[in-house]
């Protein structure tokens, strides 16, 4: 049976929605003492969800001191040396600067310092050891959720394109040029395709399903409705498709609006 699908009237609803699942699990794993690891993508995708956790954890007036942000991936730069490095955290596309400027400093704004999610929280793999990220995951007891977001034009997740395997680690990955012309709507400062990046760092697809104990897919707006359909209509994972691994994720989850959903 497919992961079930829950359809919003706007995507504001639906990060109201999701940010409260998120604050409602947080809080347990503080009452337990223990970090809780929110898997989180960079993107157009999930701003609502992070803008809406900024304002219900002021108005709750929550401790987020325990939660660790794990981001997806970060694009690369050639070092010179037939390898890569991360590119620079204050470029306009970096996904580490993302975490920074539109995930943490609008939580930590409105709460008390000693209940700030603190910078040594946000976690994201290293190129220079990829594998890393994986066993860190496993150590920390896994991701408590995973939020997922899919490419409009070929399903990609993280940067996993078509192809990649269901059960493939953190590793160095080649964008697809379909994932290259993407980024050019989601950081509109790429004045050309030639100047996004080819590579950059991922989690694979067995890292969401092997190490979330939940996963939710988001998808709204019309530019998602075929990669909703894909989705919906697929029985289980699709290589073909990367965000149909949902449907193998436990407790895994569709979380649409109207305009993705459609009519």
């Amino acid at each position: 049976m497919g992961a079930p699908v829950t359809v919003f009237d706007t995507p504001e609803q639906l990060g109201w929605t999701l940010a409260g699942e998120i604050l409602d699990r947080a809080r347990a794993a503080l009452r337990r003492r223990r970090l809780f690891l929110l898997g989180c993508p960079s993107g157009r995708t999930p701003r609502p969800i992070y803008q809406a956790l900024a304002r219900r954890a002021a108005e709750a007036n929550d401790n987020l001191s325990h939660l660790v942000i794990v981001m997806m991936d970060e694009y690369l730069n050639a070092d010179g040396k037939g390898g890569f490095v991360t590119c620079p955290m204050n470029a306009h596309y970096s996904c580490l600067g993302f975490a920074f400027r539109e995930i943490q400093a609008p939580i930590n704004q409105d709460l008390p310092a000693d209940a700030c999610i603190p910078d040594h929280h946000i976690w994201i793999p290293d190129p220079a050891d990829p594998g890393e990220y994986d066993a860190r995951l496993t150590d920390a007891g896994g991701v408590d959720l995973f939020l997922m977001a899919s490419g409009a034009s070929d399903g990609h997740v993280a940067f996993n394109p078509p192809g990649s395997p269901a059960d493939g680690g953190t590793s160095i990955v080649a964008l697809s040029e379909e994932t290259r012309q993407d980024n050019l709507s989601t950081f509109p400062q790429f004045k050309s395709l030639a100047e996004v990046p080819t590579h950059g760092v991922s989690v694979g697809l067995g890292t969401i399903a092997r190490l979330s104990q939940e996963a939710v897919l988001v998808m709204h707006g019309a530019g998602k409705r075929e990669s909703a359909r894909r989705v919906q209509t697929a029985s289980g994972f699709d290589p073909d498709w990367p965000a149909t691994l949902i449907h193998e994720c436990r407790r895994g989850r569709i979380y649409l609006d109207k305009a993705a959903a459609g009519p």
